[in-house]
């Protein structure tokens, strides 16, 4: 936020009518932080490119607020220097978290270093008023504004708020994706995330702090748009990522390139929730090894379909690891349980397909394991990276809808290993289930 200070600079005599000196004076800071003042304008030192400009897309503008203030407060522990860039579109509503002057709408932020992890002290750039964070032309919006206004070497770019893979869970009529805003009721899809990406531009690092997200569906709609794809197989730990673990190394090694940074977000996020005896997933993948996947993928389900062995393939399906939407299973696993088939092909396309994951997609992997959850044990040791969609009932609407199905034949896979046919939906947004019971008893990010 916008820091005032009294000595040194003029301020209507309006602005100070609006301030309430009464009362307890260590809330005059805060106070005079949330007056609405004119955006300043950006001086012409943020315009020498750096070394990595940091985009944060945080959408708060639900349940999750807190740890949206919370996070904010991580990365001012580190803050912007002269080779990093720290951006923040962030999104509030009334309802959750009542401090630091209560403010609601979205504001942009250029973060600068401070130690008070309660109050945002950052540099107010814009105040935006309402806006819609579910919508991802407001993605598009801030992260090419982004790009422009602060420009670097590198870019990464985090979208931060409740996901849930290719489609939303809880209401079956929801399709999934990420960046629930709970006032305007929409969220970005998963074929709109691929439509913003294009218009974005590359990145260097995608990271979704947000559960879910982490699925071959995802990642192949983007795959065109960015290098590294930094996101959890499972869903997160409400704190997400360890921001100040991750900005930390970056600003002791600046030039670290974008697989160093990616594999930094994990560790920072493994060891945080390590300590905290949580159980979690993170990986990063390589984008451009998507087709490749796909074409793994085709040759495994054909060779699966062909040695029609639906007892052996349902078997495997219902023991792969899955997650909090257990139509979500890791696709290494599942192969890994199909490698001992007595059916060669079989047996060939399962090991293919695992040695392409380990060797070429899967870039870095990391899982801790915790206590019992809400839905089962929170062991992951078989997790390896990628997860896919693998209904044990139906394929649900709208899958056919996703650029995976276009080009894969998983999609007709799913419909002779479950016997029911998938429908075509439109990608219109409509009513998210957050702020549901599992999210308000566990504060994860699903």
């Amino acid at each position: 936020m916008l820091k005032v200070l009294l000595s040194g600079l003029l301020l209507p005599i309006s602005v100070f009518a609006e301030v309430n000196f009464d009362g307890n004076k260590n809330n005059i800071k805060e106070t005079m932080i949330n007056v609405e003042t004119p955006a300043p304008q950006v001086s012409k030192a943020t315009k020498t490119t750096k070394e990595w400009t940091i985009m944060v897309f945080l959408n708060a503008k639900n349940d999750l607020e807190r740890f949206g203030i919370s996070d904010m407060n991580e990365m001012e522990t580190v803050g912007s220097n002269d080779n990093l860039n720290i951006v923040v579109q962030m999104g509030r509503i009334k309802g959750y978290d009542s401090s630091n002057g209560d403010w609601t709408g979205v504001r942009r932020y250029y973060v600068t270093k401070d130690t008070d992890r309660s109050i945002i002290n950052s540099q107010l750039i814009e105040n935006m008023g309402e806006v819609d964070m579910g919508s991802y032309k407001t993605l598009i919006d801030f992260a090419k504004w982004a790009k422009k206004t602060y420009p670097a070497k590198k870019y990464a770019l985090v979208i931060w708020n409740h996901g849930s893979g290719w489609k939303k869970g809880f209401k079956s009529s929801v399709t999934k994706g990420i960046s629930y805003d709970e006032q305007s009721g929409n969220h970005i899809n998963t074929p709109q995330l691929g439509m913003a990406m294009k218009e974005i531009g590359k990145v260097d690092i995608l990271d979704f702090d947000a559960c879910l997200m982490q699925m071959a569906e995802v990642a192949y709609e983007i795959k065109d748009y960015v290098t590294y794809i930094v996101a959890s197989e499972e869903t997160e730990p409400g704190d997400g990522d360890s921001y100040d673990g991750f900005l930390s190394k970056l600003t002791a090694n600046p030039t670290m390139g974008p697989l160093d940074l990616s594999k930094a977000i994990v560790d920072a996020y493994s060891s945080y929730y390590s300590q905290k005896g949580e159980g979690t997933t993170k990986s990063v993948i390589r984008a451009e090894q998507m087709p490749g996947l796909l074409d793994a993928v085709n040759n495994f389900a054909y060779a699966l379909s062909q040695s029609n062995d639906k007892t052996a393939i349902k078997n495997a399906a219902s023991s792969a690891q899955s997650y909090a939407i257990s139509d979500n299973k890791d696709l290494y696993h599942f192969a890994k349980l199909l490698s001992n088939s007595n059916n060669a092909e079989v047996k060939a396309k399962s090991q293919a397909l695992m040695d392409f994951i380990k060797n070429k997609l899967v870039a870095y992997n990391k899982t801790t394991n915790g206590g019992y959850s809400w839905y089962g044990s929170s062991d992951y040791s078989n997790s390896y990276g990628i997860a896919i969609y693998l209904p044990s009932y139906s394929v649900a609407s709208g899958y056919t809808d996703l650029q995976w199905s276009k080009y894969s034949n998983w999609d007709e896979f799913l419909v002779w290993y479950t016997g029911k046919d998938a429908t075509t939906t439109t990608t219109t947004p409509t009513t998210p289930s957050t702020g549901s019971y599992y999210d308000w008893l566990f504060g994860g990010k699903i």
